[in-house]
């Protein structure tokens, strides 16, 4: 019996021994850990204040509520964010003549250089008559704004201090999906919280000018504005945004790109501003549907919706219905890329620009113009419907379109040089989304040059294959797919 006991334990010990270096242990072994990073990184993070001052006759600022007992899970939270007010001592005038200040909100930051520059989020610091720094050994500094960009969210601010810790900027060009990633954050105030998680996408488009760098680390409100950073202690990205229905974390952030970052941090570090290319056209992107009819090899570039008078791509020549499909010798992958390229080109450039129009590349040389902060866009009226134009047919087209000419006048007016109005529409155009008052400017690549013409192209069509339309509508152009209907095969 003591024998077969031994020899059973050996044989325990032998299984464990085997399972303990397999791919299990193997993988234990190469999670990261944490701590040395955070205690590195951490003291280069700070929380970020932000206070405003009440305008006399502006109303009462929310305070903490009266009598709210300590012990209520709610008291940290009115203590921190809403302080009660305080009434002047004995002999001490009005406090805040300028007005009442009073909490705003809290973010991050972190220090790009030893003298007290340091990044955050332009969400964090708009709007903000003070703002506070405070560093993990808790000492308080009040900052100042050296410049914002709405467009990329990014801060710079600068505290009067020296010998700080510093972040090193890191390459987010080379940052690998699924590689762990750890953020540092003042999540709903509290201090220097380390959450982890990894990169789960690159180039996630939900701004003008930025590709995000997607993560599943947690981040919540207050984490605005502070580092991610790589295993090797680097900072990637700054933590902007998350996806959420409730407000809170639901397992998908956003961080800006820090090379992104970093360029608009030298801008503003310089000027005081970001300088951006412009070339003058709202573009759209291109659809299987799109380029398949008008000759594209495949579904790349930027549509052009419309182009702006007298702007930069008006005199180089660019037409509504172009597809940009190279900007400065760079591929158009998406229509978000243009803005990019355009915007980091430096105004008063020529550059070589190929679209494609009517079924061929063309290259053209455009000078780049600059950028206006916050330029508002203003949208041209339609004339009146049917004015001066033509008797219309009385029978809808084979599209399903019945249409007009437009007269000299209104084609001045709006910039166009040919084309026909829609007037009623049923059938295939109904399906397609076309309305009355839509302009009709190419079929197939075709300029469309009156009622008649239009109607005579539309009666050639083989109804069995999609057609593409260059419709403009209001002070946008874009190609409408018309696709057949399809048959059924009788019964036999």
């Amino acid at each position: 019996m003591p024998a077969f006991r031994l020899i059973l334990a050996a044989s325990l010990l032998g299984a464990a021994s085997l399972f303990a270096s397999g791919p299990a242990a193997a993988q234990a072994r190469e999670l990261p850990d944490f701590a040395d990073l955070a205690e590195r990184a951490g003291p280069a993070v700070v929380n970020i204040r932000t206070t405003e001052r009440s305008k006399p006759g502006g109303g009462a600022s929310p305070q903490m509520p009266e009598g709210i007992d300590e012990n209520d899970p709610f008291y940290e939270f009115f203590r921190r964010f809403f302080p009660p007010r305080q009434s002047p001592g004995p002999g001490q005038g009005p406090r805040n003549r300028g007005g009442e200040e009073t909490p705003r909100g809290v973010g991050s930051g972190f220090f790009i250089s030893s003298d007290g520059f340091l990044l955050t989020n332009h969400h964090v610091v708009d709007g903000a008559d003070e703002i506070y720094v405070t560093l993990s050994d808790k000492r308080e500094f009040k900052g100042r704004v050296v410049g914002s960009d709405r467009r990329t969210d990014v801060a710079l601010v600068k505290i009067d201090a020296t010998g700080l810790p510093k972040l090193p900027v890191g390459d987010s060009a080379k940052v690998r999906v699924g590689e762990w990633v750890m953020a540092i954050g003042s999540p709903f105030g509290l201090e220097n919280t380390v959450t982890a998680g990894i990169v789960s996408a690159k180039g996630r488009e939900t701004g003008d000018y930025l590709p995000f760098i997607q993560t599943d680390v947690a981040v919540n409100p207050g984490n605005s504005g502070g580092p991610l950073l790589n295993l090797r202690g680097e900072v990637i990205g700054i933590n902007s945004q998350i996806y959420s229905r409730t407000g809170g974390f639901m397992g998908i952030s956003f961080a800006i790109p820090i090379d992104e970052a970093m360029r608009v941090a030298d801008q503003l570090r310089a000027s005081g501003r970001v300088i951006r290319g412009r070339i003058g056209v709202g573009i759209a992107e291109v659809t299987k549907e799109i380029a398949e009819p008008l000759g594209l090899p495949r579904a790349a570039g930027a549509l052009v919706r419309n182009v702006e008078a007298n702007g930069p791509a008006a005199k180089a020549g660019v037409e509504e219905g172009d597809i940009i499909l190279r900007f400065d010798g760079k591929l158009i992958e998406k229509s978000s890329d243009l803005p990019r390229l355009v915007g980091s080109t430096k105004p008063g450039a020529k550059v070589a620009m190929q679209v494609w129009r009517k079924g061929a590349a063309r290259e053209l040389q455009v000078t780049v113009g600059e950028s206006e902060p916050d330029r508002a866009q203003r949208a041209q009226r339609p004339g009146t419907p049917g004015q001066g134009g033509q008797a219309a047919p009385a029978l809808a087209n084979a599209l399903g379109l019945v249409v007009t000419d437009i007269s000299e006048e209104r084609r001045a007016q709006l910039r166009v040089k040919g084309g026909v109005q829609v007037e009623s529409v049923e059938g295939l155009g109904a399906r397609a989304g076309i309305r009355p008052g839509d302009l009709i400017l190419s079929l197939n690549n075709q300029d469309v040059t009156g009622a008649r013409q239009f109607n005579e192209l539309a009666s050639k069509l083989d109804k069995t294959r999609t057609h593409v339309l260059l419709v403009r509508r209001g002070d946008s152009a874009s190609f409408v797919p018309i696709k057949p209907v399809p048959s059924s095969a009788p019964a036999r």
